[in-house]
């Protein structure tokens, strides 16, 4: 393959291919890279926090531009892309103001006469991104990444080459140093490739668990740090005594968001058997008022999915549940003609032992399963290889709290959805990842800390 193929997924039509680089190309930017990380990390941090408001600044500008092309390329609803670059804009500015507590030294008491904890930028780091939020993804690392004096390369995914160059523009034009951050046309396995190359000095992967492993394996044979998210199966927990009607309120936007291609969107209902008929009813009430259809229709809430194969998967998880006895209250499915069109699908009657209970659902399909007792709520949605988010649903604060921390996940919302942000690290356990991005922690997670002790 020497070329990729960007495809609007509304129609199913070629925009445009793209070459892929040549191995020279790839070897100049990792060699530009280097150099450019030898002054980027030297330069002031108040001069990097000027940059990384300049970024902030230029996706607020271009917005509606950025909005557009996500839509375009990867199919999410324009009401959807367009806060997706605002968000992004925040995120910049949290980091520019927060990044020179985040890098002052820690003292300690010891025998010496001065003890500390240092934080230094590693090097280079190799983002690979996936598609579903093409510009956040990518650029929720990179804040952080590039704040903390890092540089980075970008390998974006196949779907969205238009953004992956963009992405690269936008740095040039907030006046970032050429080589601070570079994106590669390249596939996979080139990406996979360069881990071990003296160049790069971590990972920073977004995708699915079979190729994060694979990441992790060679980041871990050639001793460079990685930081994985690798997807989920996340749990909405409605209590017998939740607000269902909230809950339900909350669900439908918390499953059906860029048309269910969400790593934290609610993918398996978990709901007391009391009030059962009562979210599944409204549940079902507000799914079917849902509008489908042209993506950059202002009024469009579920567009359509990425890919042909996207829309397969879905189909054959579905088929699976409805052979072991679900029933599909809203049979939704793949709506034939122009573009990768699948409607929304409410399950109802699920039971553990069907896909859409322990593979991920990576589209917009919705499946209700009930529970006597809390105990049972934690045990069904402990049952799987995920563990990223998950939401609980009570009037009693205390005592979803108490349940959260039975939950195996990175996060949890209490009477909300679990939205990502800036102050807060994201990420899971499980199969849903290691390490976390954003906040502190995800900060320090591509820095080098280093102990001193001055006697």
């Amino acid at each position: 393959m020497t070329t990729i193929s960007s495809i609007n997924p509304a129609s199913g039509k070629v925009i445009r291919e793209f070459k892929l680089h040549s191995e020279e190309k790839v070897n100049h930017a990792l060699r530009r890279s280097t150099e450019a990380f030898k002054e980027w990390k030297e330069t002031d941090v108040h001069e990097r926090t000027e940059l990384l408001r300049n970024v902030s600044k230029l996706l607020r500008e271009r917005k509606q531009e950025y909005g557009e092309l996500i839509t375009t390329e990867m199919g999410k609803v324009i009401k959807q892309s367009v806060p997706e670059i605002a968000k992004c804009a925040d995120t910049f500015d949290y980091f520019a103001d927060n990044v020179d507590k985040i890098l002052e030294p820690e003292y300690f008491q010891t025998d010496a006469s001065s003890s500390m904890v240092c934080y230094e930028p590693v090097g280079t780091v190799l983002a690979i991104k996936p598609w579903n939020f093409p510009f956040w993804q990518v650029l929720s690392a990179a804040s952080h990444v590039l704040a903390g004096g890092n540089t980075m390369l970008l390998k974006h995914s196949s779907y969205v080459p238009g953004c992956a160059l963009e992405i690269e523009k936008l740095f040039l034009d907030a006046g970032f140093p050429e080589g601070v951050f570079q994106t590669l046309l390249i596939d996979g396995r080139t990406a996979s490739s360069l881990i071990s190359r003296k160049e790069i000095a971590a990972v920073s992967f977004t995708g699915g668990y079979n190729a994060g492993r694979e990441v992790a394996q060679a980041a871990a044979w050639n001793m460079k740090k990685f930081v994985l998210e690798l997807g989920g199966s996340d749990p909405f927990i409605v209590l017998e005594d939740a607000d269902v009607e909230k809950a339900a309120q909350v669900a439908v936007p918390s499953r059906f968001i860029n048309t269910g291609q969400t790593c934290i969107a609610a993918k398996r209902f978990i709901v007391a058997e009391s009030v059962a008929h009562r979210f599944t009813e409204k549940f079902t009430e507000l799914t079917e008022n849902l509008k489908i259809g042209d993506p950059m229709d202002p009024e469009t809430d579920v567009g359509p999915l990425v890919s042909k194969e996207q829309v397969n998967e879905i189909r054959e998880q579905v088929r699976d549940a409805i052979a072991k006895g679900a029933d599909p209250i809203v049979s939704g499915g793949e709506i034939v003609g122009e573009g990768f069109m699948y409607s929304p699908t409410v399950l109802a009657d699920v039971k553990r032992d069907m896909k859409v209970m322990h593979e991920e659902t990576f589209g917009p399909v919705a499946p209700i399963i009930t529970f006597k007792t809390e105990e049972e709520a934690i045990e069904i949605a402990n049952d799987s290889e995920f563990g990223l988010g998950a939401s609980i649903w009570s009037r009693d604060q205390e005592k979803a709290t108490t349940m959260a921390a039975q939950l195996e996940t990175g996060m949890v919302g209490v009477n909300a959805f679990f939205r990502p942000e800036a102050c807060m690290p994201f990420g899971g356990v499980k199969k849903s990842g290691m390490g976390r991005e954003l906040s502190r922690i995800g900060f320090h997670e591509f820095m080098n800390i280093k102990s001193l002790k001055v006697y």
